[in-house]
């Protein structure tokens, strides 16, 4: 495939079929730095009980831990449910970015047939979108597992806590992707959400006729935009 460089290029993973997988990238030129050089995860990251194993009392409301956003796209709407429980600071940093109309604009920019669709990053005229915003801590230890449906942050897999804006949507069960260990290869991609409704927009996004660019593979021929993200509740 060439040179590491930002989300536009793709690292290989072995499948049974080998296809241009998950992602080099988040986006911005922010920096970025390796769980595995950390040690455990913080606590922050692990999620605290206090003594008693009850509830901590400073703790949200449960709502506020299953916010649901509403993506509406030229291709119809999706809605998903986010699970603050399992991902307590991807889903902040993603609701930061939705709640500054960051996504509103973007692109689909790349479709893999029945695997799996990114974007939140680029332009429609594949532009990448800056961001000052640091890349935020890799929880795929103990978030959900990347099955049909749910949303995950995109990252560079030389780099465990390289994720920033971008993300992609898994149109088929792909336990590849889920956490195996603690090297920054195998720490996996921080599935964050479930579709709970318009599974049957993603999968007609799913469906596209692609293109191959330089530094754009799996391209949609025809731009897929995301109008914008809003939460609903």
């Amino acid at each position: 495939m060439g040179k590491v460089r930002t989300i536009g290029n793709w690292a290989i993973w072995g499948l049974a079929s080998i296809w241009v997988g998950l992602a080099l990238g988040g986006c911005g030129k922010t920096g970025s730095t390796d769980s595995a050089a950390q040690g455990n995860p913080p606590p922050a990251a692990m999620g605290t009980t206090n003594p008693a194993g009850q509830a901590n009392p400073a703790s949200p409301p449960a709502d506020s831990l299953h916010p649901v956003l509403v993506m509406d796209t030229t291709m119809g709407k999706i809605t998903v449910q986010l699970d603050a429980e399992k991902a307590p600071l991807t889903v902040a940093n993603f609701l930061q970015y939705v709640q500054e109309g960051f996504y509103n604009g973007t692109i689909f920019h790349l479709v893999a047939k029945g695997d799996v669709v990114v974007g939140g990053g680029y332009t429609p005229d594949l532009k990448e979108k800056p961001t000052t915003r640091p890349p935020v801590r890799n929880e795929a230890h103990r978030a959900l597992k990347n099955i049909r449906g749910t949303i995950a942050m995109v990252r560079r897999p030389d780099a465990t806590d390289s994720a920033t804006c971008q993300f992609f949507f898994n149109l088929a069960d792909n336990p590849r992707l889920d956490f195996q260990d603690q090297t920054p290869e195998k720490y996996g991609f921080c599935a964050f959400g479930q579709v709970i409704d318009g599974m049957e927009v993603l999968d007609k996004i799913g469906m596209v006729e692609v293109e191959d660019l330089p530094d754009f593979p799996l391209k949609p021929v025809q731009p897929v935009i995301i109008r914008s993200i809003h939460q609903i509740r």
